[in-house]
């Protein structure tokens, strides 16, 4: 992990140079000196980290010596900044330029003390570097670490057609769970017996009970996947528990898929909520899922909410404790079992050899060595496939599988599934090492965005520049990495095949956390009892409530912390300025109960992400937003209460590092200056038809994603075109126009774009006139997602929609079609998602052959809607 810290450190000794060069006078040396014995030192650090892995403490002590050095670094260098400019930039622009004279002396102190401090760190450096030798150190070549025999992309395809319900040694135990769910299975194992209608209607609850790793959750998934293809029943939905239980948070995500608007009336009262939940669920047979329940007092604090109406309801719960399952009236227990030996095999070289040809046989050395592996994980799936993902990033040969069987020489018994994970970890390349460690900071069961996350690994400096790849594009190489190891599961992929959201197993969450702690590489706050954390685990915060201990904790220790994560707590505010060197702020689930402002962001000169994310009762102003944050990166205000009449200002636009702003709809940009630099801007939403008015655009060359709307303002269109015209890299348009006007032709087939056949997503809501059809041809040609609503055609767009070579996901919202029936007669050769929401035809027909490749079909508040689907797809079919 010190490598990541050390390049980092070196970059912003590098930063320093190229921006302060006149500045630094005669330091300049000692700052050229530092770097270059970095760079020297860097070269010993892969031999270092290998023998880590070989749990070589000599070495270990060496990187944890060299990750306090290169932290300090950091240090002085961003307090330098802080210092020397932070003042001279609270005040306006052209005070700014009239007081810079007069901070001469204050600059003239800050070299003095930077060269003081460097001075010390030569020292450190140099003791640190000779004492390589002694710790049996050599220096590699660098090189690029690599990720393994197989491309990332061809990873990528391979897993777009994987069937993860296919899951080894798991197939009897969901023919019995179905068969407890009175889902008809004929193939299934358990003893068939004629019930008394009187037994079969009741609802009962069934639970899967086993040990962690063991496959619940994965057996939970596939049964509730097979649940809605049968459509059995009414309703059906899976909700994550977890040790922390929140029964408000739980009714609340029932009652919103049941019915929305109630929610929205609702309040967060327990009673109330569980009344409207009896009322909804009674008129409907139900299979509610409750995976991971860990106390008994789940079930007595939910049951009142799931009625015995006699209609052959079920809920069913997955736990690791035999006393959850009693707990539950009329309860089933049902035991999962342990793999066996030919089944443990079979999964382990599944995982190892994913990336082989199908036809080409696992040669009878590799059999041989993976019989002697598979017994290491003592018949444990999870052990099994994390060992797999190992195995099939290594060579395929029988020396490299030897090496891996030779590290598994564990002294403790019984913690087989820990030592494989253990193991994963030490086999991570050491950039990816920091990223799996920051899955620590995320609640159990939480479902987290790979697209938030990796905008955070970016600031945080864990993801290096190289050539011809942007940050995010190796940061998205990373998270797959860590999936190709099974260390993130449950991953759904975009169309474009890179993951879109994930879950981490309790069990790998534990070992991010546990790692975390022996590394120092975050605290929490309140902290456990005992806690022993050095100054290096405050540079990361995890905040669960603004308590006493933290509130001293901001007076003493917050100006090292570089990362502050607030979850969920309706709390005071924390004095952000206190925190001097901030770089990433990220609040979630923070309720305020009273109207609060958020004071005190025009203090962090260094913060380079700021986010929120289902936060009510905040305020922010917009005018915090000016050239003093010339770091920031991302800003993601999409999901935070604001007044109606602030809007953003263009001071923001003068920050040439933004790479990415999110704003609400309700909030578009009004503005884009014309002599603005944005040429970093990768992500723009969203933004009004206002800001295409100006015949002069902004630098916005390297844009990727836009969304463009007049949804709350009576603007026109006319200049969009021109807009379109300059933006020469996007990939993601998205355009919201109002109700009651219609969508340009020009706009609903953007073909001005120069590089309209790159164009992979399109969203298009709003009337299309009458004059203007659907046209296959006139849509981006390798299109992979398309969303369409309130179109309002007046032509059936499904057979030139079929038409699409690449489309891999369709959305059809809300009055698209005003006829009565669509018929798919050919094509859709690669979709696999078909959502259909609010729909007004009574038929869709799909002819013979269509959609080979369907694998998910969702519909919602469509009416009486029929689906003639062919023999294959009949699953679907309702």
């Amino acid at each position: 992990m010190a490598q990541a810290v050390v390049r980092y450190a070196m970059d912003k000794l590098g930063n320093l140079i190229s921006n302060e060069a006149q500045l630094l006078g005669g330091i300049k040396y000692q700052v050229e000196w530092a770097q270059t014995k970095l760079r020297e030192i860097q070269c010993c650090m892969r031999d270092a980290d290998s023998k880590v892995t070989t749990r070589n403490a000599l070495a270990e002590n060496w990187l944890n010596q060299l990750h306090d050095v290169a932290y300090r670094i950091e240090d002085i260098v961003d307090t330098f900044h802080l210092e020397l400019e932070g003042e001279c930039n609270k005040d306006s622009r052209l005070l700014h330029k009239l007081k810079s004279w007069f901070h001469y002396p204050t600059r003239v102190l800050g070299l003095h003390k930077l060269g003081k401090e460097l001075d010390k760190i030569k020292l450190d450096l140099e003791g640190t570097f000779k004492s390589k030798d002694d710790y049996g150190i050599d220096p590699l070549q660098d090189q690029d670490s690599g990720s393994g025999t197989v491309d990332l992309n061809k990873r990528r395809e391979v897993y777009q057609d994987v069937d993860e319900t296919e899951v080894v040694g798991l197939n009897a135990a969901r023919k019995d769970i179905l068969d407890l769910l009175l889902i008809h299975d004929e193939t299934s194992t358990l003893p068939r017996k004629r019930k008394r209608d009187q037994e079969i209607s009741k609802r009962v609850v069934i639970t899967i009970v086993g040990p962690g790793g063991l496959g619940k959750t994965t057996l939970a998934h596939v049964v509730h996947r097979k649940a809605k293809a049968s459509c059995a029943f009414d309703f059906h939905m899976m909700l994550s528990v977890s040790q922390q239980f929140n029964r408000i948070d739980l009714l609340r995500k029932m009652l919103s898929k049941l019915d929305n608007s109630r929610l929205e009336s609702c309040k967060d009262d327990v009673s109330d909520l569980i009344v409207n939940l009896k009322n909804l669920l009674s008129s409907r047979r139900y299979l509610i899922i409750l995976d991971d329940v860990w106390d008994t007092k789940v079930w007595e604090q939910l049951k009142d909410a799931f009625p015995d109406v006699e209609n052959a309801s079920r809920v069913l719960m997955t736990s690791r404790d035999e006393k959850v399952a009693k707990s539950a009236d009329h309860a089933m227990p049902y035991k999962l079992k342990f793999l066996d030996d030919n089944e443990s095999l079979e999964l382990l070289l599944k995982k190892a050899r994913q990336f082989q040809k199908p036809s080409e046989r696992c040669p009878d050395d590799l059999c041989e060595i993976a019989v002697q592996l598979s017994k290491k994980c003592k018949d444990l799936p999870l052990a099994l496939i994390v060992l797999g993902g190992i195995l099939s990033l290594v060579e395929q040969t029988y020396s490299a599988w030897e090496r891996v069987i030779r590290t598994m020489n564990w002294p403790e018994e019984g913690k087989d599934c820990m030592n494989v994970l253990n193991m994963s970890y030490d086999y991570m390349p050491y950039e990816v090492k920091q990223c799996f460690l920051y899955l620590a900071f995320f609640p159990e069961d939480y479902e987290i965005r790979a697209n938030h996350l990796i905008k955070m690994w970016i600031a945080e400096g864990f993801i290096p520049q190289k050539d011809k790849k942007t940050m995010e594009e190796i940061a998205e190489d990373y998270l797959e990495l860590l999936f190709q190891r099974c260390m993130v599961q449950e991953a759904v992929r975009s169309p474009n095949g890179l993951i879109k959201y994930f879950k981490v197993h309790d069990l790998i969450r534990e070992l991010a956390i546990k790692l975390a702690r022996e590394k120092k590489f975050h605290t929490v706050f309140p902290k456990a009892k005992g806690a022993n954390q050095s100054d290096s685990a405050y540079r990361r915060v995890l905040l669960e409530s603004c308590s006493t201990e933290f509130m001293k904790y901001v007076g003493k220790m917050s100006q090292k912390t570089r990362s502050l994560i607030w979850f969920g707590q309706k709390d005071n505010l924390p004095k952000f300025a206190e925190f001097r060197l901030l770089s990433v702020l990220e609040i979630v689930n923070v309720h305020m109960s009273k109207t609060t402002k958020l004071e005190g962001l025009d203090s962090l000169i260094h913060l380079k992400y700021l986010g929120f994310k289902d936060c009510g009762g905040i305020l922010i102003d917009w005018r915090c937003f000016s050239d003093r944050m010339k770091n920031l990166e991302t800003l993601d205000l999409r999901k935070i209460s604001l007044e109606k009449d602030m809007v953003l200002t263009t001071d923001i636009w003068t920050i040439e590092t933004l790479r990415h702003v999110y704003v609400d709809e309700f909030y578009a940009i009004q503005k884009l200056p014309s002599e603005a630099d944005l040429s970093n801007l990768q992500t723009l939403k969203w933004v009004s038809a206002t800001a295409c008015r100006s015949s002069q655009y902004p630098n916005l060359k390297n844009l990727l994603k836009l969304g463009l709307t007049d949804w709350f303002h009576q603007h026109k269109w006319d200049w969009v075109p021109h807009l379109l015209k300059h933006l020469s890299s996007l990939m993601s348009l998205h355009i919201r126009v109002r109700n009651d006007k219609f969508i340009p032709e020009n706009i609903v087939y953007p073909r001005e774009l120069p590089n309209y056949r790159n164009l992979k997503t399109l969203e298009l809501h709003g009337e299309w006139s009458e004059c203007v059809a659907l046209k296959e041809s006139l849509l981006p040609p390798h299109l992979v997602e398309l969303k369409l609503s309130y179109s309002k055609l007046r032509e059936d767009p499904m057979p030139e929609l079929g038409k699409l070579k690449s489309l891999n996901k369709l959305q059809l919202w809300n009055s698209v079609y005003i006829g009565e029936e669509m018929n798919c007669p050919a094509g859709f050769p690669v979709l696999q998602t078909l959502v259909l929401i609010g729909l007004n035809v009574k038929v869709l027909t799909v002819g013979n052959g269509v959609m080979p490749k369907l694998k998910n079909l969702s519909q919602s508040a469509c009416g009486p809607l029929r689906l003639n689907m062919p023999s294959e797809l009949k699953h679907f079919q309702q």
